[in-house]
């Protein structure tokens, strides 16, 4: 059964099932020391990506402004020209940056400071709206995410950004901005055969806003590509982990999450997919919100990652043989969680 459409919440927009996260095309950007990107990108490669993936029906579109301080959406809105009409653009705001020195320079949950990002946003996308416009600080206050919402109410009275959502882990705030925002129709979350999220999946079922996911492939743990002997560079954010990112210690895949993938490979794997396409199929069987938005940076990771689409999700009795063989897993602590 395949899966190519999917609604984008309470919007009514329809849009492909699969979208594409654009964070690893915006390139190298710091924190201080702290890489936040994936290594150094070939633009040219990028732009080729993204127009395969509209070939491929993909029309869901995610970046941010921090990702390459402003390079990920400058490409994206190049390769997109000409397209407007025919995708769904999404991105957040919610951090500063430098885009000269392509450092993080701290955070601005302040209403005043979302019209001066979403002007620098249309700027760089190339357009004169955005589809769907999200809140990227993950764990901020509801006492200070809450008075951004008549902002944003007023942004979409403007024409600016057509709606909008949170980028939150976190069950309470998702709940909150669906309860009040009449224009919030997504949460972007983790969620992965590696990293469960019913409590947010279940704030969208129940209030009908899409769940957008990040990280759908573990950070590239569900691609299959990693072994206990790979090792990743010191301009790459799993090089040199942060404290929010368990899959990798000193620059190598930890060893307790390559066992958790190694335990689901056979049952992902059915039905000629590979192991990647498998865990999207995983997340499309878990609800009916879900809407995995996979990074891609070269044309054969987003043909890899189109082609789930044609195996649609796992069955119902897949699915739970997935559940039963991490069940064990899940209930060890892992070293780096």
């Amino acid at each position: 059964m395949t899966t190519t459409q999917r609604t984008l919440g309470r919007s009514g927009i329809e849009v492909s099932a699969l979208g594409m996260g654009c964070w690893a095309i915006g390139g190298p950007f710091w924190a201080g020391t702290q890489p936040c990107g994936w290594g150094e990108v070939d633009d040219a490669e990028s732009v080729r990506t993204i127009r395969r993936a509209l070939d491929l029906g993909v029309t869901l579109f995610d970046t941010a402004d921090v990702y390459g301080t402003g390079h990920s959406e400058h490409i994206l809105g190049q390769a997109l020209a000409g397209h407007r009409d025919d995708v769904v653009i999404a991105t957040k705001w919610g951090n500063t940056f430098d885009p000269d020195t392509r450092q993080i320079t701290g955070t601005d949950p302040t209403p005043g400071y979302v019209r001066s990002a979403v002007d620098g946003s249309l700027r760089r996308l190339g357009t004169d709206y955005i589809d769907l416009y999200q809140l990227h600080l993950n764990g901020l206050p509801l006492d200070q995410a809450e008075p951004l919402l008549d902002t944003l109410e007023e942004l979409v009275q403007e024409g600016k950004i057509r709606w909008y959502g949170w980028s939150t882990d976190y069950a309470d705030g998702a709940a909150a901005w669906a309860d009040r925002g009449t224009h919030c129709t997504a949460i972007q979350h983790a969620f992965s055969v590696l990293q469960d999220a019913r409590e947010v999946v279940h704030v969208c079922e129940t209030r009908g806003l899409a769940s957008l996911n990040r990280s759908p492939l573990g950070m590239g743990l569900l691609t299959g590509k990693f072994t206990s002997d790979s090792t990743l560079g010191p301009d790459d954010v799993r090089g040199i982990a942060p404290d929010w990112l368990p899959y990798f210690r000193d620059g190598k895949p930890a060893q307790e999450w390559l066992d958790r993938v190694s335990a689901v490979r056979e049952i992902l794997t059915s039905g000629d997919r590979t192991l990647g396409q498998g865990a999207l199929a995983w997340i499309w069987a878990r609800s009916d919100a879900t809407i995995p938005i996979p990074g891609c940076r070269t044309v054969e990771q987003v043909e890899e990652n189109a082609a789930a689409m044609e195996h649609g999700p796992l069955s119902a009795d897949e699915l739970d043989e997935v559940e039963r063989l991490l069940a064990d897993l899940r209930a060890q602590p892992a070293a780096a969680m």
